[in-house]
């Protein structure tokens, strides 16, 4: 399973490409807000430094929600760096774009996905990844898991290409649970990932293991 960091923060994205677990960037407008990042041209200017920190798939994202617009922005933003994927919503209009896109060459991530049949147009659209949105689903009283299942079981069916990105993870226990599920990518902050790390029986063992070490040498003297 690949690991994307959801985020337009150099530096966490630098923290997170020192791990060597980094294998891609998701960012959208309202990430792009919390860095202060606005204007096309600082939009855009962002994205290459982000490119140039990881050699991975970059989601950048387009506003237009009309075809035309969208496809402009694709055109525009995959001349940024060769590993942007131009991220899409999932609207009329988008599964249009996507169709677009892949008939050109354009690599796609299909966002706001949150049930099967969307995830199968994003498919049949020819979609590079199609991303639910686990966290938002489970808001709102539903288990986000069983989306991943669902479209992991009909993807391996009818054989669609199409990876599954889980985006709106919040935590390491829903990064191992959408591994589970069939997730091909999960993408959230580092500081879910950072969650991976921590086990209390790994504090106390490394913590003994020091001690006794210690001893050891304190005996050696």
């Amino acid at each position: 399973m690949k690991f994307f960091i959801d985020t337009a923060n150099l530096d966490d994205i630098r923290e997170a490409e020192s791990l060597g677990i980094l294998d891609g960037v998701t960012t959208n407008p309202s990430l792009m807000a919390k860095e202060n990042i606005s204007g096309d041209e600082n939009v855009r200017a962002h994205y290459a430094k982000i490119c140039e920190i990881t050699g991975g798939d970059v989601s950048a994202e387009v506003i237009s929600t009309d075809l035309e617009g969208m496809k402009r922005e694709a055109s525009e933003l995959v001349k940024i760096a060769d590993n942007i994927v131009v991220k899409i919503p999932m609207i009329r209009e988008g599964v249009k774009a996507l169709a677009w896109c892949t008939e050109n060459g354009i690599r796609t991530n299909c966002t706001l996905v949150f049930s099967p049949g969307q995830a199968i147009l994003a498919a049949k659209a020819g979609a590079t990844y199609v991303s639910p949105f686990i966290g938002r689903i489970d808001d709102i009283g539903w288990e986000g898991m069983t989306l991943i299942s669902d479209i992991a079981e009909i993807y391996a069916i009818q054989g669609f290409e199409t990876e599954i990105l889980a985006a709106s993870i919040r935590s390491g226990k829903h990064i191992v649970e959408a591994a589970k599920a069939g997730a091909d990518v999960v993408t959230c902050p580092l500081s879910s990932y950072d969650s991976l790390f921590k086990h209390p029986l790994t504090d106390i063992g490394l913590e003994k293991f020091l001690a006794d070490h210690k001893k050891a040498q304190s005996v050696v003297s």
